[in-house]
């Protein structure tokens, strides 16, 4: 800075380095050794006259001798200018303060990238991208600490050090610089050491704390106040997060020194107890909140506290602590529904409610938990027919919103509609809103594995219809989601697509962008079946740029639709190209069956364009046994289209039998589907229209065990 400005100074800059001064009585005459002059009481007429520039570096350990020498000059000096570089502020009459915040990813980066190739000529950044990003992040862009780790290439990868982090005090170390530059832990400690013991106690106890600290939580987990907190962020041991009410960040490097000195106060275990006692009823007072329109506001708060959380609930469930994980998991259960990843949130749902039992579990908690651990499982997919945990813990009656969707929920895994339908129309009286709009998509889902269009349609028009009525957002987006498939079975294109942007509206407002990517698959093949081909490939297309970030369970959507759309346009190498793409994603993001059963389908298809009819079998046996699993009968039924058009060639009127089977599962004949147009059309030509109905309707006729047993019966012949 100093050399940059330079020319703006005519009287001359002058750089004064503190960090050697050990004590206050020293700094007038490290100025005046710097600028020159036998004694500091030469410094004022030295700066004297011209506009000169006295740069007062690293001045916290002297912080009350460098603001009287710098008030004291300035009053003597009217051109001088003072730039003090420390943790806090001087403190005098016309200070302006100038944070210098950590690096940003790019600049860390490149500072990293230029260290290294000097201590490892050749270095290439961008062969390990991946890993120097992650360094640099869990270094919180102190360039100090990057400087150290881009040392230890000497010896090891940046991949390796990635795995060395986690002990970055004893790691990095090295350097000629003064003392207290030489290591990591030299710099923290000397920030540390300017602490009066009270300021100390505190910031050790902040340390808990992964996520924002704001003062309630400061006050009853470390005992300290607003002003506390101001004064430990006025010393750079706390960064001030942005917007709003006054929140504060600890980086990780400052947090992992201050939980050691918390360590050797032997005061882990009890800090840790208290964090974990607030998070808990911080959840609990936020949860209502969820269900109706407060929850544009409350989604937000309850997103910047997730890394508090999940340290909360590792602290309960390691301890075995089983009250507090449970009530933790249940008040946020609606919460990571919410997320979207319903895979991930059961897994920690199911974590809570399997934590060893050495504090009582509240009945309440216990039934809301269960409700949201079954209600993820049916979103994502899964079956639990036989799940030991639903069995051990299945609850009484309950009315709490949660606790009330086990029963249904259960009957939809176990693929019982009538049961599940009964509970249902049992549960329904009397609820509030938010609970009738989510057992009526419970309901709407039975109905669809029992074929049975035109009551899911009513039921999901009774949900959106109960979610309006609450003012929540996400499940009234996921019922309008569930509706457009609906809509578009029965012809209906324009209802679909203004239940899709609808949908995609309020998952934006509830800053859910990421988790509109399903809609937004939804939409493009709603679009390619209104003849917007064009408009659906850039639609797919927006969500694989980089820049999306789209999940990668929504990815295997998007391929798996620009797969469909490559093949219904007679390019077959181009829809095997994205149908490889969908399966190396289901790889990072395995799912519950209905993708993999979709995929087999699409790659059935393909085998029997280019005759193989071996491969399709195999293909679509394993869909159907995939769908089945789920249960998802609309899955069920494309994979039922599959096996007419596998049996076309040589029996079409089995071909044509399998078609009205496939109609039973999904509810109807759909035959605004592709597939469904192609197979319908040329089973007409080789049958005749009469022949074509009559064999279609033998197959229609049944229900569902019946229209299962006839697919699998033409899968076995040959």
């Amino acid at each position: 800075v100093a050399e940059r400005v330079a020319e703006r100074f005519p009287g001359g800059v002058w750089v004064v380095e503190l960090a050697a001064v050990a004590a206050g009585g020293e700094v007038p005459g490290a100025v005046a050794a710097a600028l020159g002059v036998r004694g500091p009481e030469r410094v004022a007429e030295a700066l004297a006259g011209a506009a000169a520039l006295l740069v007062l570096d690293n001045c916290e350990h002297v912080l009350d001798a460098a603001a009287d020498l710098a008030g004291g000059l300035l009053g003597a000096c009217p051109e001088l200018r003072v730039l003090a570089t420390g943790r806090e502020r001087l403190g005098i009459d016309g200070e302006a303060l100038c944070p210098v915040p950590p690096l940003d990813g790019p600049d860390a980066a490149r500072l990293f990238a230029e260290r290294a190739a000097a201590v490892r000529p050749g270095f290439d950044a961008a062969e390990s991208a991946a890993a120097v990003a992650e360094i640099c992040r869990r270094l919180d862009g102190l360039p100090l600490a990057i400087e150290l780790a881009a040392a230890r290439l000497r010896a090891m990868t940046p991949e390796q050090l990635v795995h060395r982090l986690g002990e970055r005090f004893r790691l990095l170390t090295g350097g000629r610089a003064v003392p207290r530059h030489r290591t990591l832990r030299a710099v923290v400690a000397w920030s540390w050491d300017l602490l009066d013991e009270r300021e100390r106690a505190l910031a050790e106890r902040l340390a808990v704390f992964p996520g924002v600290i704001v003062p309630d939580a400061a006050a009853r987990v470390g005992g300290g106040t607003l002003e506390d907190l101001d004064a430990l962020a006025d010393r750079s041991l706390l960064q001030p997060v942005d917007g709003g009410e006054p929140r504060f960040r600890m980086l990780e490097t400052i947090r992992e020194y201050a939980r050691e000195r918390l360590a050797e106060r032997g005061e882990s275990a009890a800090v840790r107890a208290a964090h974990l006692a607030y998070v808990v009823e911080a959840a609990e007072r936020a949860a209502p909140h969820l269900l109706g329109a407060g929850q544009v506001a409350w989604l937000p708060r309850l997103t910047e506290a997730q890394d508090d959380v999940h340290a909360a609930l590792r602290f309960a469930e390691e301890r075995g602590d089983a009250g507090s994980a449970v009530r933790l998991a249940a008040a946020l259960a609606v919460f990571w529904t919410i997320q979207g990843d319903h895979a991930e949130a059961a897994r920690r749902l199911k974590g809570a409610l399997e934590t060893p039992r050495r504090t009582p579990v509240p009945d309440g908690a216990e039934a809301a938990a269960l409700g949201g651990y079954v209600l993820n499982v049916v979103l994502a997919g899964g079956a639990a027919r036989d799940d030991p945990l639903i069995e051990a813990r299945a609850p009484g009656p309950d009315a709490r919103p949660l606790a009330v969707l086990v029963e249904p929920g259960v009957a939809l895994l176990r693929d019982d509609a009538a049961g599940g339908r009964a509970a249902v129309d049992r549960l329904l009286p009397g609820r509030d809103a938010w609970t009738r709009g989510t057992l009526h998509v419970m309901a709407a889902m039975l109905d669809g594995n029992a074929g049975d269009l035109a009551a899911a349609h009513r039921d999901l028009a009774a949900a959106v219809a109960a979610y309006r009525e609450s003012g929540e957002r996400a499940g009234l987006a996921m019922a309008l989601l569930f509706a457009s498939s609906t809509e578009l079975s029965g012809g209906d294109h324009d209802a679909a697509v203004a239940a899709l942007e609808e949908s995609i509206g309020l998952l934006r407002e509830l800053g859910q962008e990421r988790e509109a990517a399903r809609q937004r698959v939804m939409l493009a093949v709603v679009l390619a079946r209104s003849g917007d081909a064009g408009r659906a490939r850039r639609e797919l297309a927006a969500l694989l740029a980089p820049e999306a970030a789209t999940p990668a369970r929504h990815l295997v959507g998007a391929r798996l639709a620009l797969g469909d759309l490559a093949r219904h346009g007679g390019d077959p190498a181009e829809a095997e190209r994205h149908y490889a793409a969908a399966e190396r994603e289901l790889e990072r993001a395995p799912s519950g069956p209905q993708y993999p059963s979709l995929l087999a389908t699409a790659r059935a298809h393909l085998a029997i364009g280019a005759g193989e009819r071996a491969a399709a079998r195999r293909h679509l046996r394993a869909a159907l046994a995939g769908a089945v699993a789920g249960p998802d009968m609309p899955v069920a039924a494309s994979a039922g289209v599959g096996v007419a058009r596998l049996r076309a060639a040589d029996r079409p009127a089995d071909a044509a039998a399998a078609l009205g089977a496939a109609s039973v599962l999904r509810g109807g004949a759909d035959e605004a589907d592709p597939d469904v147009a192609h197979v319908a059309r040329g089973l007409r030509d080789a049958l005749g229209e009469r022949a074509f109905e009559d064999a279609r309707a033998r197959g229609a006729a049944l229900d569902l065990p019946g229209a299962l047993a006839l697919l699998e019966d033409q899968l076995r012949r040959r």
